[in-house]
């Protein structure tokens, strides 16, 4: 079970139509992603997210599921 705010992020990039940036995603989470310092924590969560298996990061940095 993921946490909370995890669990938020992967339905993000669950409901995208293709690949997202994390600036995609924190626009969806409402995170004011003109601060970086705001949008580098969501960076690393998606980033935790993809070395436990849940995401996958394609070679140009934008995540999606793993198929």
């Amino acid at each position: 079970m993921l946490p909370p705010d995890y669990q938020r992020i992967l339905a993000v990039v669950r409901r995208a139509a293709g690949p997202v940036m994390a600036r995609q995603v924190g626009d969806a989470l409402g995170i004011d992603i003109n601060v970086r310092s705001k949008l580098e924590p969501l960076r690393g969560k998606l980033v935790t997210l993809v070395d436990r298996g849940w995401l996958c990061k394609l070679s140009d940095g934008r995540f999606t599921t793993c198929m």
